[in-house]
């Protein structure tokens, strides 16, 4: 089951979602709408090894904005930081940016319960476009789950406590010390 604006709100005051910063008014119906953060990673090199760590180079978006271009993988990061111990959440982009022919995250939408993160975007472009600091970029929702939750925090996972932008760390696993 999807949170709505008035559930969102609830969690929010009653301590089981956290979201810093925090604007009441960027909750939508059934998400809040959070915004690319300052700094954007991209991927070096013409080909990615899953077994090696992925080399970028780190940038600060400035004011002005960044073009990005089509055949590029964009590592951003979301200027939101989310947790909840109650809820899992699901980020995704928003139809304004769809229509840009932005891909906001490619892939691995869901943030477990547990998962306290500045969300890492998989980012590719349709064409040239120009992005901004902390502009709008997507959707995230809260879902209640079903079961024994148990928080990602503690499960010893990867991922845990992501401060930035995150490379891929699928290598950790092939050569087996993940």
């Amino acid at each position: 089951m999807i949170l709505t604006r008035e559930a969102i709100l609830t969690a929010v005051e009653q301590g089981d979602i956290t979201i810093e910063p925090f604007d009441a008014g960027r909750v939508s119906p059934n998400a809040y709408d959070w915004h690319l953060g300052d700094l954007i990673r991209i991927c070096e090199g013409e080909e990615l090894d899953a077994a090696a760590a992925t080399r970028a180079t780190e940038l600060v978006i400035p004011p002005e904005g960044m073009v990005l271009q089509p055949g590029v993988l964009y590592l951003g990061v979301t200027h939101e930081r989310t947790h909840s111990e109650r809820y899992a959440q699901m980020i995704n982009g928003d139809r304004s940016l769809g229509a840009l022919g932005i891909w906001v995250h490619v892939s691995a939408p869901l943030g477990h319960v547990g998962h306290s993160i500045n969300w890492t975007l998989e980012i590719q472009v349709a064409r040239p476009v120009r992005v901004y600091p902390r502009m709008p970029f997507g959707k995230i929702v809260f879902l209640a789950t079903a079961g024994t939750a148990t928080s990602y925090q503690y499960e010893g996972r990867k991922y845990t406590r992501t401060d930035g932008i995150d490379i891929s760390r699928l290598y950790e696993e092939l050569r087996g010390t993940g």
